[in-house]
């Protein structure tokens, strides 16, 4: 059973023209086509017969295309499926000028591994990231962290369930069958290992033999694991640095819901050991869908460490403005927890200084803004400065 949260309304905003939209399964790219687009002509390429026909005559599309000339607008969902209908869509372009092609998918790995045609830049690249707490209001910061944000997840009757098959999934669907990897329990034992490392720096030597692989075979997951778009890598700010900063970026998993889904659990576990990471987590989740959806081309995410180990755990910085953020889970903000984004000022004054943590109130503690991260999840919006409201 569905509850309504898949059908609410998203911040994204797609282009005028064509477009490429990628984003990990479950995050609601078919339900927010279908109701953003009723009157298109879809094509499912996940649906066996689709990919039979398809795969077999792909110039069929043309004649869909052409047999139905009141549909101006043409969805090819999960393209990647058939790389080969990049040709038939890029010389539709050139001959049906008044067409508008909407092409989806959650990896573009197989893509570029074909070295196919991807429209030689006439269709723009957009992403659609896991629900935005703004998004979804009536959901709690308790439950994103438990269950993440996940459209799948949340519009199911058992959410924990849900998130137990998801890893399963991809592993079954998009690894094994795309045939990405050799050694499926090898990769799965990866995804555990990965798990340790979300939100911490990323050593693949140190991951490779926590799973017992080369370095190298570890280098590659963890380049499956990015086209599948399941993680992605923020790197150290290095804008004019006026001390030695760390080399090794952070990960983190896209979705709360989905690391601690894959992080093994047991009596020697802490809670804040998975707790701190997991709203850490969220918070870059949020940050980049922030950006993904308002300020792609003026803004990027890092974060800031000195090699003596002093951090900050997010700089935002670009056309868009230039803020360093620490996250805390913790309701009481004490001095040690001031101490990375001080540091940071000294270095850049012109930043902005916020701190995220589990309190209740809003509190200026000299030159820092500190503000709950529930309330400031909740208010961020693509439309709206970072601070809006705050400021």
């Amino acid at each position: 059973m569905r509850r309504k949260t898949e059908l609410r309304s998203r911040f994204f905003t797609p282009p005028s023209g064509s477009f490429f939209l990628f984003g990990p399964r479950g995050t609601g790219k078919t339900t927010w086509l279908q109701r953003s687009f009723p009157d298109a002509l879809f094509v499912d390429v996940l649906l066996p017969e689709v990919h039979r026909t398809f795969g077999a005559r792909p110039e069929r599309l043309a004649e869909l295309v052409r047999g139905n000339p009141d549909r101006t607008t043409v969805v090819v969902d999960e393209v990647q499926r058939l790389p080969a209908l990049l040709d038939v869509v890029h010389s539709l372009m050139e001959s049906e000028s008044g067409r508008r092609f909407v092409l989806t998918g959650s990896s573009a790995r197989k893509l570029r591994r074909a070295g196919v045609n991807l429209l030689a830049g006439r269709a723009t690249y957009r992403t659609l990231h896991p629900f935005m707490l703004g998004e979804v209001p009536d959901t709690t910061l308790g439950r994103a962290l438990d269950v993440g944000l996940l459209p799948l997840v949340l519009g199911h009757s058992d959410p924990s369930d849900a998130l137990r098959a998801y890893a399963a999934l991809y592993l079954r669907e998009e690894v094994q069958i795309e045939g990405l990897v050799r050694q499926i329990a090898d990769f799965a034992r990866f995804l555990e290992a990965m798990s340790f490392s979300h939100g911490a720096a990323l050593n693949i030597a140190d991951v490779a033999r926590e799973c017992q692989v080369e370095r190298k075979t570890a280098a590659g997951y963890l380049q499956v694991l990015e086209d599948l778009l399941l993680g992605f890598q923020v790197h150290v700010f290095t804008r004019r640095a006026q001390r030695a900063v760390t080399a090794h970026p952070k990960f983190y998993f896209f979705d709360a819901g989905v690391y601690l889904s894959l992080r093994p659990r047991g009596p020697l576990d802490r809670p804040e050991e998975m707790g701190g990471p997991a709203l850490e987590g969220l918070v870059a989740q949020h940050l980049r869908a922030w950006i993904a959806y308002g300020h792609e081309h003026d803004c990027e995410l890092t974060f800031w460490r000195t090699r003596g180990g002093v951090e900050v755990d997010f700089v935002v910085y670009g056309a868009c403005g230039f803020w360093a953020i620490e996250v805390k889970n913790t309701a009481q903000i004490r001095p040690p927890d001031l101490r990375g984004l001080r540091a940071f000022r000294q270095d850049y004054p012109e930043a902005s200084l916020l701190l995220l943590y589990r309190g209740r109130d809003r509190l200026r503690i000299g030159d820092v803004l500190c503000v709950p991260v529930d309330e400031f999840l909740h208010a961020l919006h693509p439309a709206r400065g970072l601070l809006a409201g705050f400021e």
